[in-house]
This record gives C-alpha cells, structure tokens and sequence, in this order.
C-alpha cells in the first residue's frame, strides 16, 4: 500500500500561506494529538524561519492522555512551545490566549519602548486537512464564522477572524506535502481522515488500524464488537474483519465492515488512541 496525493490546491495554498506569514506576529501549527509527528508539516520549519510559532495539539479528547502528556513533555525538552486543547468543546481557548502573550512578550515589549501603540495580536493557523482549524477559529470567534467538516478540504480560502481587541486570526486551507518519505506518515494520516477516502483503499487502511490497536490498546477491538479477546488475539485481521461484518449484519459485505471500523476508529467509539510516540520517532531517526 503505497499513499501519494498533492493535488494543484496545495501548491496554491502553501503560495498563500507564504505570501501572508509577513502580516503576522505568530503562528499557530495545528497538529492532531493522535498523530502529532505525522500530522506535522515538515516543510512548516523552512517556511516560517524565525517567526516565534506555537504547537497546538488539537483533538486531544480523541487521544491517549498519557500519550498527550509525553507529547507535551517533548515539546517542552525541545524547547518548543506547545499545548492541547479541546476545541470541539471550547477546552484550553484561555491557555492558548495566555501561552501566546507570553511567547511574544519580547515583541511587544520591544514595540512599547518605541512608542508604538498596543494593537492585537496577529496570527496564522496552518495544518494538515482536517485537523480543526476553522473549528478553533470559530470557538475564538464564538460563532460559526470559519466553515468546518469532518472531512479534510473544507476551507477554501484564507479569511481573518477577530477575537474581541486581543487577536486576530488567519485561517488558511489546509496544507500537506509532495512526497511522504515515510510510508507509515502516510497510512496514519489515512486513519485520522486527513487524506479523502475516495482516494484510499479503506480496507487496507481498516486492518491496519486494526493491527496497531491489537497491539497497543488490548481489547479495545473485542470490547467494541462483542469478540473474545482470543479472537482479537489469535484471528488474522482480514477474518477478525469478516467476524465483525457478520456481528453487525454485514455478512460478507466486507468493504462495509472496513468503512465503519474506521469511522468508529476516527470518532473515538474504540476508546481514546494515539497511534504514535516520542519514542518511536526517535527510534526511527535513529535508525
């Protein structure tokens, strides 16, 4: 299974997000909690040189806590400002608020001493498709200003959004890379929804979403689908898969049984899943 997509919209969007990165005193680099290391725009570095910038972990009620934490941990070893939130709830709006003045208090420090009048903090979201940008926004804004959806390509264009006289923001289409280097960015990016599913083989995709549950999260497969964790154990996926599309009146319908499996995946349904760790990045930099 190999996964490769970057369609002309994503060379337009990355034109753009350079283009305005000038007009703004941070940035503010969505990844999803589940998957921090490969959600993360590699080119993002390159792109934003100095410009102080702000990790924001995002869907962090759909990933493992203790997963989160080492995340964060890392992050902060890094010297990396970082933070999870939960937008879809509104969670953690007043620490990002907080974590940005602190990180730019050099800035308007400096402004100060000149003179210059206090004016709102300007920033930028960029991320990955899907990742909940224009969810973010419109809890800033708290109304539906930036359109959302759970399926990656919703925002089209770049629009600013003001939060009251403390911060406005720049919301702008999500944006992905040429080439993954590493196939295994790509099959996690496809379990989380960044990559549109009409683009995938979802049974591919399903079974290893499948594996690394069986061998991270015990149980979680055959507390879902009324199996016996024998079954989840000793079954090669593609008949657990069978075993669960029959359990839910699919019969054979096996494509069927791969679409739901990931679209409970993806919604939590299995429990709270991280699909990465610190550790396992730095083995394969390592390597």
């Amino acid at each position: 299974m190999t996964i490769q997509w970057y369609p002309g919209h994503m060379a337009k969007a990355k034109r753009q997000f350079q283009e305005k990165l000038k007009l703004v005193d941070v940035v503010y680099e969505l990844v999803d909690a589940r998957i921090p290391y490969s959600s993360k725009n590699p080119d993002i570095e390159q792109m934003i040189g100095d410009k102080p910038h702000i990790v924001i972990l995002m869907k962090s009620d759909l990933a493992d806590p203790k997963r989160t934490k080492e995340w964060l941990d890392y992050y902060q070893d890094s010297a990396q400002p970082a933070i999870s939130i939960n937008a879809k709830q509104g969670e953690g709006l007043k620490e990002v608020l907080k974590l940005t003045k602190e990180v730019l208090r050099p800035f308007f420090e400096k402004r100060e001493s000149k003179g210059m009048k206090p004016r709102a903090i300007r920033s930028v979201c960029v991320g990955i498709p899907n990742v909940g940008k224009s969810t973010l926004i419109n809890r800033f804004a708290r109304k539906n200003i930036a359109k959302t959806g759970n399926k990656p390509g919703v925002t089209k264009a770049q629009q600013w959004i003001k939060y009251g006289k403390e911060l406005e923001l720049l919301d702008t289409p999500g944006i992905l890379w040429p080439k993954f280097e590493d196939q295994e960015v790509g099959k996690r990016l496809a379990v989380t929804g960044a990559i549109k599913d009409t683009l995938l083989h979802l049974d591919d995709i399903a079974l290893y979403a499948m594996d690394y549950l069986a061998a991270n999260y015990s149980g979680a497969i055959a507390s879902r689908y009324g199996l016996s964790e024998e079954s989840e154990k000793e079954q090669p996926m593609p008949e657990l898969l069978m075993e669960i599309s029959h359990k839910r009146g699919f019969r054979q319908d096996y494509d069927r049984a791969a679409e739901m499996v990931l679209y409970e995946i993806r919604n939590g349904q299995l429990g709270r899943i991280t699909f990465e760790r610190p550790a396992d990045i730095k083995d394969t930099a390592d390597d």
